[in-house]
């Protein structure tokens, strides 16, 4: 294993390795040249230079040659050239240490030579917080300035008693603005604006507002509070807008009264109500036919209820519409009685009417009731019988003349004039002396409709 090369420069080792020339040596640089050290013997033996070795005679002459001009000396040393130009290293006075290395100054002068955590007193650099602040106080040096105060949690001067601080104190003297209010909240003062009052509870707080001007356009100012203009209405009232820091108020429809103060009913009953208007619905007096009945219908209150209907020469629903009568119209609803039928036509003064007959096989008051008839021909009827109007009767009634016999054959009138008489039995029988019987078949009219 070779053996290490030491360099040897400003007190420090570093590993190199073998010279080419002189083998296993340790050496040292100095400057310019490279001093080898023999590693049994530890003493200096060649030196090398520029490539060559030279001499210890050489060396020496060389550095002698340089004196101080190379800074031989330590930090803070003076150098010195002896006899021959050799350098000397030294200390100033007032200093001590290795001239070689460095030399430091005995005590000071002024804070500037001490630590930025010093003074210079007495010649000598010390801590300046020594006996300089109170009881539980703090002490910090700044740029050779020494500074109290009481720690966290205390109070006092600090340059002679810091004591352990009631929390409620942190508010006494408040360090808040007017019109605040200061609490302890954790250890720590809490500033607030009391109620009604905004602003930086640390400089200040003061009312919303003072003036309508402070207030936004569509508010205005009221007990230092910005509220909305609207609030300027009356009870009762409505606000049309706001602008300009003011309301615009109305009653509404049917409300009487000034719309800042109050507005009203028009009216509380019937009774507060003009004629024109003599119901009260709702706080408002109306006339109870106003809307209640269709288009051309007449209204007529009784008592305060609208009673609608067409005009005479109209017809219709008079809820909805009357318009004027058509033909057709005289018998729409039917006025007739059940089981007749309605036509138009004329009365005896010439004017449209409603004609009413019962329907084709009914009889009676076409008016108000037609009932079904008995019989629509003679051979419904018994052979003694005639259909006459509907009804099965008597053949005989009212057929034969004055004193003429009548009998029912073959649904007919049979008329003949009585024995010992004479004449034309459809007309007057009359007592004859001796005649011969003259007999008559009158067959009675019959009819199925009635007028």
């Amino acid at each position: 294993m070779q053996t290490p090369l030491v360099l040897v420069a400003l007190g420090a080792f570093v590993m190199l390795s073998p010279s080419p020339v002189l083998g296993r040596e340790t050496y040292y640089r100095d400057g310019y040249y490279t001093r080898y050290y023999d590693p049994y013997t530890s003493y200096p033996s060649y030196y090398w230079r520029n490539g060559r070795v030279i001499t210890r005679g050489s060396y020496d002459q060389d550095l002698n040659a340089q004196g101080c001009a190379r800074s031989p000396c330590g930090v803070g040393a003076q150098c010195q050239e002896a006899s021959g130009g050799r350098p000397v290293c030294s200390c100033p006075a007032g200093y001590s240490g290795n001239p070689l290395t460095q030399c430091v100054r005995l005590g000071c002068i002024d804070h500037g030579e001490c630590g930025s955590h010093q003074v210079c007193r007495s010649g000598s650099c010390v801590n300046p917080c020594v006996g300089t602040c109170g009881t539980n106080a703090n002490c910090d040096v700044r740029n050779h300035v020494p500074v109290c105060s009481c720690p966290a949690g205390y109070k006092g001067d600090p340059f002679s008693y810091c004591r352990q601080m009631d929390p409620a104190e942190l508010c006494h003297p408040s360090p808040c603005g007017v019109n605040t209010k200061c609490d302890v909240i954790g250890g720590t003062p809490t500033c607030t604006c009391l109620a009604g009052f905004f602003g930086n509870p640390l400089t200040g707080c003061r009312h919303e507002c003072e003036s309508d001007g402070h207030c936004a356009n569509q508010e205005y100012c009221h007990d230092f509070k910005c509220v909305n203009a609207c609030k300027q209405c009356g009870q009762g009232a409505s606000c049309a807008r706001a602008t300009n820091h003011r309301a615009v108020c109305e009653c509404p429809t049917g409300y009487i009264g000034s719309a800042y103060t109050e507005c009203r009913p028009e009216c509380l009953g019937d009774v507060d109500c003009p004629s024109g208007r003599p119901a009260c619905i709702y706080g408002i007096c109306k006339n109870p036919c106003e809307g209640a009945c269709g288009v051309n219908a007449d209204c007529n209150l009784r008592g305060l209820t609208p009673i609608c209907s067409c005009p005479r020469d109209m017809t219709g629903d008079p809820f909805i519409s009357c318009r004027p009568f058509t033909k057709a119209d005289l018998c729409i609803p039917n006025p007739c009685g059940q089981n007749a039928q309605c036509t138009p036509g004329y009365d005896n003064t010439n004017r449209e009417r409603p004609v009413c007959t019962c329907l084709p096989g009914y009889t009676g008051n076409a008016l108000t009731y037609c009932n079904r008839g008995e019989c629509q021909a003679d051979s419904d009827c018994p052979d003694h019988r005639a259909c006459i109007a509907l009804q099965c009767v008597d053949p005989c009634v009212n057929q034969c003349g004055v004193g003429a016999d009548c009998s029912a054959k073959r649904h007919v009138a049979v008329c003949t004039c009585p024995a010992g008489t004479s004449g034309d039995a459809l007309v007057s029988c009359r007592q004859s002396r001796s005649y011969p019987v003259a007999r008559y078949y009158k067959k009675r009219e019959t009819s199925s409709k009635t007028k």
